[in-house]
C-alpha cells in the first residue's frame, strides 16, 4: 500500500481499516453490508430501431438491463409504466429509449420531460441529446425554463421534439399559453416525470393537479400521452404514480445493474454528559471523519440538514485543510441559495475531480451527474429509510467498493437506528403521500384550468368526478372569478391565475440577498427562510464566508450584507400558537377526562430573536430581538387537551405537568414519523396554555408542517393509542435519567425528571374509560375505518 508523503494511506479500504481502532472504531454502532451484485441483461428488444442500438453499442452497451428492457416494451406497448431501481442503475434509458423509437417511426411525435428542479433538466437534456443525435432522430431537445432565452422559446415551440422542463414551467409557462403550443399537445405521445418520490407533500399535491391540467389540454388538442415515471426506492410507487397521474400503471421494480459492495457504517457520537444523555457533536463528529477521508485522497461528499449546517461543516472542512497545509478552496457547499452559475461550477468540479469535498443538503440528492465517488457522508439520519439509500447511493457509482457514514445526532429517531441498525435493512420503505383534492390547492387550480379553456357543466376535473367539480365551478362563480354561461362556465377575472399559485411553498416571493461591498447577487432564500436566515443583525454564511444582515427590506424582498469576520454565529428563536378552527373527529382519553380530537388548525409563528453561538466550540454568546411580521398557516391537527386539575390524579405538579407534555410531544413526534413511515419534518409539536392566574389547561397538537395538510393529522388520530404505547417503550427503554435527547427532550428545569413525568402521563392516557374507545366523526361524516 502506497503511503501519502508524511502521513495517511490512501483509498476507502484504508480508512475502514482505519476506523477500526480507537476512538472512531468504539463508535461504531451498526453495519449494513450490501454485498456486490453482478449485472442481470436482457437482448435488446426487437422493436429497437437499428440507429439506436448502433448509438448504444458505440457507448459500449450490448445489452440493456432487465429493467430497462421491461420499461420499454410497456412503454412501447401503450402502457403507463413507473420503473422504481437504485440509484446508479441506468433509469434514464427506461424513459429514453422509447421516446428515441417513437420519434424516429414517427418525426411529428413530440414529448414532455419532467424534472423537479432545472439543474436536473440541464443534466438530463445533455445526455438525451447526446443519444439522439448519435441514433440520428432528426428531432431537438430544448430545455424550457425561466432561463431560456425568447428566441429559443420560440424555437421550441415550432420544433422542439422533446420538451424538456420541471412543473413550475408547465404551470405558468406553457399550459396558460397552449394555443401557442399546438403542436406539441397535438403530437404529445409520451410524458416522462423523473424522480417521482419528490413529488409528494403540498408540491405533489400542486403538480398532480398540475397533470390534470395537462391531460385536459392535452385532450383538447386529440393527444393521449403514455407517462413514463422513475422513482427511487420508496414504499408506494405504483400508488404514488396513480394518485399524481389518475391512471393504472405497470410497475417495474427488479433492477438488473450491477454495483459494487457497499459498506454502511452507523457512526453514534459518544456520550459527553450521561446524566443528560448528550453526546458529543454530530456536526464536528461528521467534519473529523469527513477530514479523514480527504487525509486520504477519497473524494467525499457529505449531507446536511440544514443550509445553515452546511455552511459549518465548510467553515470547519476548509480549517482543517488550512491546517493541513492544503487549497480550502477545494472545499465547497451546495445548497439552495446558491446562484445557477455557481452550482454549474460545484457540479463540475466534483465531476472532474477538482474538489476533494462537498457539503450539500438534499439538492444533490437527485439524480444530477456528479461523477463517481467513493465515500459519503451523512451528518444526521435524513428523516427516511429512503432518503438515507438515495443520499448512500451517490457513492460507489463505479464497480469499486464505496463506504457510507451515517453520523447520528441526539435526537430519538436517529438513537433508534443506531440502536437497532437492523431496521436499515429490514424496514419498509416510507410512502410518498399527495392530496390533489386538499381544498386549498384545487381552487387554484380549477382557477387556472378555467382560464385555459372552459368548463363544460357536468365535466370532471381528473377523478374529483362532475358533482365535486361542479361544486367548485359554482362557489367561483358566486365569487365572481367565474362566469355561468349555462352549458359553460367561462374565466372573467383580470388576473392571471398560474402567476399567482406557487407550487412549492406559500406565502411571496424569494428574498435576493445582496452584498453591499460589491453591489452583486449572493444567492436568494424562500420567504420563510428569510425569517429566520437574514433578519436584521444576523450572520448570514454562503460558500464558507460570513456576512452581517444590515438591512432587511422587507417589502422589495432584498436583504443587503457586508462581509464580516466574526467568530460565531446566528441562530432564530421562533414562537408558535396554535388554534383550533374545525373539528373532524373527538374523542376521550384518560377514562374520559381529556378531550382528544383532530381537524383544522391555524398556526401562527413569530420569530422573536435569535441567539448568537461560537464557532467549533458551541458556546451561547449572547442574544439579540428580532421584529418581524407573523407568519400564518391553515393546516390539520390532532391535539390532546389536559386539565391542569389532573396533575394531581396524575401524580404530577402543574409545572411537571407543562414539562411532561413538553416531552410527550418530541417523542410523539419522532415516534409519529416512525409509525406513519414519513419524514420527523412533517410533524411539528405545540404546547399551547391557558392562562388564568395559574394554567387552567395545557393542549398538546401535532400538526402537519404543510398548508392544508396531506393526511397525516388524521392518520395520527386513528392510530393514538399504539403511538401512545410506542412512547412508553421508548422512554421506558432510555438508560438516562430525567429525559434526554433521546427520549423526551431535556427537561425545562434541571432539577425535575422529565422522563418520570412522560412515563406517568402516558401510564394516565392510556387508561381505558367508557368514552375513550370509539371516535366520534363530524356531523355528516364517516370514519375511515
Amino acid at each position: 500500500m502506497r503511503v501519502l508523503p508524511g502521513r495517511w494511506p490512501e483509498g476507502v479500504e484504508s480508512a475502514l481499516n482505519a476506523w477500526e481502532r480507537p476512538p472512531v472504531g468504539p463508535c461504531i454502532a451498526g453495519r449494513v453490508e450490501l454485498p456486490a451484485e453482478e449485472a442481470r441483461t436482457a437482448p435488446m428488444p426487437a422493436g429497437l430501431d437499428a440507429r439506436i442500438v448502433a448509438a448504444l453499442r458505440r457507448r459500449g452497451v450490448e445489452e440493456l438491463y432487465i429493467h430497462q428492457a421491461e420499461a420499454f416494451e410497456h412503454a412501447r406497448a401503450g402502457r403507463n409504466v413507473v420503473v422504481s431501481t437504485p440509484t446508479a442503475s441506468g433509469k434514464t434509458l427506461c424513459y429514453n429509449l422509447p421516446v428515441a423509437q417513437r420519434l424516429l417511426e414517427e418525426p411529428a411525435a413530440r414529448a414532455i420531460y419532467l424534472f423537479p428542479t432545472k439543474a436536473l433538466s440541464r443534466d438530463q437534456e445533455l445526455a438525451l441529446r447526446g443519444l439522439l443525435g448519435e441514433a440520428e432522430v432528426p428531432a431537438g431537445v430544448v430545455t424550457f425554463d425561466g432561463d431560456t432565452p425568447g428566441d429559443v422559446r420560440r424555437v421550441a415551440r415550432e420544433q422542439g421534439g422533446v420538451i424538456v422542463t420541471n412543473p413550475d414551467m408547465l404551470h405558468t409557462g406553457i399550459l396558460p399559453h397552449h394555443p401557442r403550443w399546438a403542436k406539441l399537445f397535438q403530437n404529445l405521445r409520451y410524458v416522462v416525470i423523473d424522480e417521482l418520490h419528490q413529488y409528494r407533500g403540498v408540491f405533489g399535491s400542486h403538480v398532480a393537479n398540475v397533470l390534470r391540467r395537462l391531460q385536459r389540454v392535452a385532450a383538447f388538442h386529440g393527444a393521449k400521452p403514455v407517462f413514463v415515471c422513475s422513482s427511487a426506492t420508496i414504499g408506494n410507487p405504483r400508488e404514488l404514480a396513480e394518485r399524481l397521474v389518475e391512471g393504472s400503471f405497470a410497475w417495474v421494480s427488479e433492477s438488473g445493474a450491477p454495483r459494487g459492495a457497499r459498506h454502511l457504517l452507523i457512526y453514534n457520537p459518544p456520550v459527553v454528559d450521561a446524566a443528560l444523555g448528550i453526546r458529543a457533536s454530530y456536526l464536528k463528529s461528521a467534519c473529523r471523519l469527513a477530514g479523514d477521508l480527504i487525509d486520504r485522497k477519497v473524494q467525499t461528499l457529505v449531507f446536511a440538514q440544514s443550509r445553515n449546517a452546511v455552511e459549518l461543516l465548510v467553515r470547519y472542512l476548509r480549517d482543517h485543510e488550512h491546517k493541513q497545509g492544503r487549497d480550502p478552496e477545494r472545499i465547497s457547499g451546495y445548497r439552495g441559495g446558491y446562484l445557477p452559475n455557481l452550482r454549474r461550477e460545484i457540479e463540475h468540479g466534483l465531476r472532474d475531480g477538482d474538489l476533494r469535498c462537498v457539503v450539500a443538503t438534499n439538492a444533490l440528492e437527485l439524480g444530477i451527474d456528479i461523477g463517481a465517488l467513493d465515500a459519503v457522508i451523512l451528518a444526521g439520519y435524513p428523516g427516511s429509510v429512503a432518503a438515507l439509500w438515495q443520499r448512500a447511493g451517490r457513492a460507489g457509482r463505479r464497480l469499486a467498493p464505496s463506504v457510507a457514514v451515517l453520523v447520528t445526532s441526539s435526537s430519538p429517531l436517529d438513537q433508534f437506528v443506531a440502536t437497532q441498525p437492523d431496521y436499515l435493512r429490514h424496514a419498509g420503505v416510507e410512502h410518498g403521500r399527495v392530496n390533489p383534492d386538499n381544498l386549498e390547492i384545487l381552487l387554484s387550480h380549477v382557477k387556472c384550468a378555467a382560464f385555459e379553456l372552459p368548463f363544460e357543466r357536468n365535466e370532471s376535473l381528473g377523478s374529483l368526478g362532475g358533482d365535486g367539480t361542479g361544486e367548485v365551478l359554482h362557489f367561483l362563480a358566486e365569487k365572481k372569478v367565474l362566469l355561468d354561461g349555462g352549458e359553460r362556465y367561462h374565466w372573467i377575472a383580470d388576473a392571471y391565475p398560474a402567476q399567482q399559485v406557487g407550487l412549492r411553498t406559500v406565502g411571496a416571493e424569494n428574498f435576493v440577498v445582496v452584498d453591499r461591498s460589491r453591489d452583486v447577487v449572493l444567492g436568494e432564500i424562500d420567504f420563510r427562510g428569510a425569517h429566520t436566515m437574514v433578519h436584521e443583525q444576523a450572520v448570514y454564511q454562503h460558500a464558507g464566508e460570513t456576512y452581517q444582515v444590515e438591512q432587511l427590506d422587507y417589502e422589495n424582498r432584498k436583504a443587503y450584507v457586508t462581509p464580516v469576520d466574526c467568530d460565531y454565529y446566528t441562530d432564530a428563536q421562533t414562537y408558535s400558537r396554535v388554534t383550533v378552527l374545525e373539528r373532524e373527529a373527538e374523542a376521550k382519553a384518560a377514562g374520559g377526562r381529556v378531550d382528544v380530537g383532530w381537524g383544522e388548525v391555524r398556526v401562527v409563528e413569530r420569530v422573536v430573536g435569535y441567539k448568537k453561538i461560537k464557532f467549533h466550540t458551541h458556546e451561547n454568546v449572547g442574544w439579540g430581538d428580532v421584529h418581524l411580521p407573523e407568519l400564518e398557516m391553515h393546516t390539520n391537527g390532532t391535539w390532546w387537551t389536559v386539565p391542569a386539575a389532573l396533575a394531581e390524579s396524575f401524580e404530577l405538579s402543574r409545572p411537571a405537568l407543562v414539562d411532561a407534555l413538553h416531552g410527550l410531544g418530541y417523542a410523539l413526534r419522532h415516534v409519529g414519523a416512525m409509525k406513519l413511515l414519513c419524514d420527523p419534518r412533517d410533524i411539528v409539536a405545540n404546547l399551547s396554555e391557558t392562562v388564568e392566574g395559574e394554567i387552567e389547561a395545557a393542549t398538546l397538537t401535532l400538526y402537519e408542517a404543510y398548508p392544508g395538510g396531506v393526511g397525516l393529522a388524521e392518520e395520527l388520530f386513528y392510530v393514538r393509542e399504539s403511538l401512545l404505547e410506542n412512547v412508553a417503550d421508548l422512554v421506558g427503554g432510555c438508560g438516562c435519567r430525567g429525559g434526554c435527547p433521546s427520549c423526551t427532550g431535556p427537561a425545562e428545569e434541571s432539577s425535575s425528571d422529565r422522563r418520570a413525568g412522560v412515563r406517568k402521563l402516558v401510564r394516565a392516557l392510556r387508561e381505558t374509560g367508557a368514552p375513550d374507545a370509539p371516535a366520534t366523526p363530524a356531523a355528516g361524516e364517516d370514519p375511515p375505518f
